[in-house]
């Protein structure tokens, strides 16, 4: 299987896992739903690893070995084997043993799927591997149109980070370019490491994510069997309105 992510995954925790903003309301819902827990797209490790410490028992799942490699390493080093498991699947195709209270897509990693087919695929998937009851919870960016309408290709810098490891200085780059017909942005991180002598290499990461309305989402759930409980707009479990920077599903699985 090709890595879809394995150019970005060396980058993905200097870029990204330092982000906490949503695991305080993870926590609510663990706590809520209880041992086992499923992450979809768990990348390497941001929010498995908290969880772990506090005693949940939780499977990791995601399509990029790369990024797992760097999750396993991660968790060997804590001691939590135990309690986290890691499989390399897509979520279209989900197919484990166990069965789960909790599932949980963050960080907008919902929208790699482009298609409705995809996403039906991938619910279906998570309610057959929810247990009666069990709970949904996922997490998408709510799409602003005024945003949308400048992406237009232009090349911004996003981030400037140094490399622990090798003392290099990362400049993280991104252009967007968005089909507002398909709801499909294509997006491009270029990264440019620059060593002690100035000697620049350039990584470019392109991907495509499609954006979900409110409504759509809503029924692409009911469609797959859920029931609806909410829809927030942040973190903090604010309602969803038209300055939301947040989309949060929770989901049930009717017992």
């Amino acid at each position: 299987m090709t890595d879809p992510f394995g150019a970005y995954a060396r980058f993905y925790d200097l870029d990204l896992g330092d982000v906490d903003d949503d695991l305080f309301m993870i926590r609510q819902f663990a706590a809520r739903s209880g041992s086992p827990i499923l992450e979809l797209a768990c990348g390497t490790g941001r929010v498995l690893l908290p969880l772990a410490r506090e005693g949940y028992e939780l499977t990791g799942v995601d399509i990029s070995a790369a990024m797992l490699e760097l999750a396993r390493q991660k968790i060997a080093a804590e001691g939590l084997a135990s309690r986290v498991s890691l499989e390399e699947q897509d979520m279209r195709s989900l197919h484990l043993e166990a069965r789960f209270n909790l599932v949980l897509v963050a960080l907008s990693s919902f929208s790699h799927l482009l298609t409705t087919e995809e996403q039906l695929s991938a619910l279906g998937r998570i309610y057959a591997h929810l247990n009666p009851g069990g709970l949904l919870l996922l997490d998408l960016f709510n799409p602003d149109l005024h945003r949308l309408l400048n992406f237009r290709g232009q090349v911004a810098l996003d981030k400037v980070m140094t490399d622990p490891d090798t003392g290099r200085r990362l400049l993280k780059f991104r252009t967007e370019n968005v089909d507002l017909a398909r709801q499909v942005i294509d997006v491009t991180y270029i990264v440019d490491e620059v060593d002690a002598e100035g000697r620049l290499q350039r990584t470019l990461f392109p991907f495509r994510i499609r954006y979900l309305f409110r409504y759509e989402l809503e029924l692409l759930l009911r469609h797959a069997g859920f029931q609806v409980e909410a829809i927030y707009g942040s973190y903090e479990l604010d309602d969803l309105d038209d300055g939301s920077d947040q989309m949060i599903a929770v989901a049930r699985r009717p017992s």
